[in-house]
């Protein structure tokens, strides 16, 4: 890889601002002070360095986001904030994207990544990755909902949801439940307890396949994932 193509891939400005960094012998790859902006370099064999510091290459950046309600789950828009305007920088400068989307009002995980083969492989309708998401019931959730939701509901548009299963966390006018689905249909949870005749008004994501929405989080925060995390989410079959 050219050297200016690795320094501006890694946030160091463009390759205009990064020329000017080698003017200033401010580049050194395996201690040698480097002034040639086309020198190949590989980072993951050769120690480069800007003002001394490392610099780590990363072709791919993962990160767990809790989503706030009041931004919705795109990369750019006119209107609205979306989740990627909520990153630094320098994450921003990896051109990531949400993998798969929560509703603008809808809080919880959501995966930031710029990777596509990830993306593609946990959205894919043939993987059927479980999502799982608590939720605020107006109205009385019931053990006959538990058997509807296991056989699939008809939502409003003539489909038939695949088997969800419902956990009543605490039944009453205002119900809590725990929910997971292997879809992703538009507003799906939602339409599903229309179908039921019941309003969710709260509704938060706990999980993706393996992922776990890390309770640390505070909303609008967000971390990289582990590499346990990350092995995890791969090894999805």
């Amino acid at each position: 890889m050219r050297l200016d193509k690795l320094l501006a891939n890694m946030g160091f400005g463009t390759r205009k601002e990064v020329k000017q960094l080698l003017k200033q012998k401010a580049v050194t790859v395996d201690g040698e002070v480097v002034k040639d902006a086309s020198m190949h370099v590989n980072p993951e064999e050769q120690y480069v360095s800007v003002y001394g510091e490392r610099v780590q290459y990363t072709e791919f950046i993962y990160l767990m986001m809790n989503k706030p309600p009041g931004v919705i789950s795109a990369t750019e828009d006119m209107v609205d904030k979306t989740v990627i305007d909520l990153l630094d920088p320098l994450a921003q400068h990896f051109k990531p994207f949400p993998v798969g989307r929560l509703d603008k009002d809808t809080e919880g995980l959501l995966l930031i990544t710029n990777d596509g083969q990830l993306a593609h492989n946990l959205l894919s309708p043939k993987k059927h990755v479980p999502k799982t998401y608590y939720a605020k019931i107006n109205g009385i959730v019931t053990e006959d909902d538990i058997e509807a939701f296991k056989q699939g509901v008809e939502l409003d548009d003539g489909y038939f949801t695949k088997p969800g299963y419902l956990k009543i966390l605490q039944s009453g006018l205002q119900s809590e439940i725990e929910l997971t689905i292997s879809e992703g249909k538009f507003h799906q949870v939602k339409r599903m307890f229309e179908a039921r005749n019941k309003k969710v008004t709260y509704l938060k994501r706990l999980s993706m396949g393996t992922l776990t929405l890390d309770e640390q989080l505070e909303l609008g925060d967000y971390r990289e994932l582990t590499s346990e995390e990350l092995g995890a989410l791969k090894n999805i079959e």
